[in-house]
């Protein structure tokens, strides 16, 4: 395996369903590459590809730090 495997849109999704749980698709990253505010991104060629780590930074800006009451949120945000 390459020390950075390169993740297709379709693949990048299914990486951050699986691993984080975001209720995310391929039309949803493709929206983000457009409209900026989404993971960090590569093409080759024709074909966006993605980093795990960049999908990892970013799946981690969207996330609160942790707490143990949702009062502690309103100082989170």
């Amino acid at each position: 395996m390459a020390e950075k495997e390169l993740l297709r849109r379709e693949e990048a999704a299914k990486y951050l369903r699986e691993n984080y749980g975001f209720p995310c698709a391929a039309n949803y990253l493709r929206y983000l590459a457009t409209q900026g505010g989404g993971p960090a991104f590569r093409r080759i060629g024709r074909w966006p590809v993605y980093e795990r780590a960049d999908l990892d930074a970013w799946a981690h800006q969207r996330m609160t730090p942790k707490v143990t009451s949702t009062a502690a949120l309103r100082g989170a945000a």
